[in-house]
């Protein structure tokens, strides 16, 4: 088993300090290496925290930390900030390209859930980024949401959080309660001992979900020709669409991977084995192929096809490996 050691660093996004912790493979040269970014409301030591020791063991230095406003970094507090939120990730790429363990030429970036469509829209603005992965990924769009529910009820319901946009509401919530997140599924994982962390609170501000609502994630797979990608999603996912995850894919030119698992929630891809480690498996494999140029398992050929158990037991149900 690989060694790693972790360290709390602080660090400066617009003069807001973060705070994160970076995993450090023992290795005797500079090594690949990711930032991570997760879902609305989390924080460093939830989802983020399990990616990024699994990432390392498999010999990628790793960057998670708190966005502003969240967990124990500074900022507003509950409050999405969008473009915030990229400049972080900017600031954590700086942070990688500038530690002696890392080479700076090999940085690349993953999102999970929410933190998918980050991901992909700091690649597309930020060409220090060499590949990016999104993991039950939110490929936001807001013509989709348009085309879903209407102009007028899209534009009533921003107009409501802009009239409340200060004010509080929890983030998950029992019963069908309001909630930022509501239904039962978001409250399996936060409302329960499952996402732990003494830096996380149930609350977050009206005016994030206005944030939510406006974000274009998806309009940023056209500028991603330079950057190979790889989305990791479940078949079923009621809260991050896997039709938009289809679609960001096939609009996306040049390199890029998608992998479909057999899970049945969104949250399966949070802590539900063996889904998590057949996603950090699939994003181990892509970084350091697309990072490092290790050669990769030459069963992994394009347009490839796994089915669950075999191929030397990757349990990956569907990859497609599109090389242009």
């Amino acid at each position: 088993m690989t060694t790693v050691k972790t360290e709390r660093i602080t660090f400066g996004s617009e003069g807001i300090e973060l705070v994160g912790e970076l995993r450090l493979p023992d290795a005797d040269d500079s090594q690949p290496a990711v930032a991570l970014t997760g879902p609305f409301t989390g924080v460093k030591d939830q989802v983020l925290g399990t990616y990024a020791e699994l990432l390392a063991q498999a010999g990628l230095v790793t960057l998670t930390f708190d966005h502003r406003g969240f967990g124990e970094s500074d900022g507003r507090r509950q409050h999405e900030d969008s473009q915030g939120k990229l400049a972080d990730l900017r600031a954590a790429v700086g942070v990688l390209a500038g530690r002696p363990e890392v080479n700076p030429t090999q940085i690349g970036v993953v999102g999970v859930c929410l933190g998918g469509g980050y991901a992909v829209r700091a690649a597309a603005t930020d060409p220090r980024v060499k590949a990016v992965a999104g993991i039950a990924g939110a490929y936001n769009s807001p013509a989709r949401i348009v085309q879903a529910m209407g102009s007028d009820a899209y534009r009533s319901a921003l107009g409501g959080f802009l009239d409340r946009y200060d004010e509080y509401i929890p983030a998950v919530a029992p019963d069908g309660a309001e909630a930022a997140m509501a239904g039962d599924e978001p409250y399996a994982y936060y409302g329960t001992a499952r996402s732990a962390s003494p830096g996380w609170r149930n609350e977050v501000t009206r005016g994030s979900l206005h944030s939510l609502m406006t974000f274009d994630a998806l309009g940023a797979a056209d500028l991603l020709a330079a950057t190979p990608l790889l989305i990791v999603h479940g078949k079923t996912d009621a809260y991050c669409s896997p039709e938009l995850a289809r679609e960001f894919y096939e609009r996306k030119p040049g390199d890029k991977e998608i992998v479909w698992l057999d899970a049945d929630r969104h949250i399966d891809l949070y802590d539900v084995e063996p889904h998590v480690t057949r996603a950090a498996q699939a994003t181990a494999d892509f970084l350091h192929h697309n990072l490092s140029h290790r050669p990769r398992d030459p069963g992994a050929g394009d347009r490839t096809v796994f089915s669950s158990g075999t191929r030397g037991g990757t349990g990956l149900s569907h990859v497609d490996r599109d090389r242009v």
